[in-house]
């Protein structure tokens, strides 16, 4: 991955989100969940990087606003 740089969170709120997960479905399905709670920057490209575990994506995400579904949506009125 490439390294993050203040033009990529300039402000609070913003973040960016590497994920490591065991497999390609593991991680669009994490980044489908994220995507539901945050505005992001979507299903991103998963890859594979020779001699490391799993596979790698990254996810820009602004959690000052709700993505596709309300969390309550998600989790429950509740919350």
């Amino acid at each position: 991955m490439d390294r993050i740089d203040a033009t990529q969170i300039p402000e609070p709120g913003l973040v960016v989100l590497d994920l490591t997960a065991h497999d390609e479905t593991t991680a669009l399905a994490v980044m489908e969940v994220l995507e539901r709670l945050w505005a992001t920057s979507g299903i991103t490209p998963v890859r594979r990087e020779p001699g490391m575990p799993g596979v790698r994506a990254r996810v820009h995400a602004d959690i000052r606003h709700t993505g596709t579904q309300p969390p309550e949506a998600l989790y429950g009125a509740g919350m």
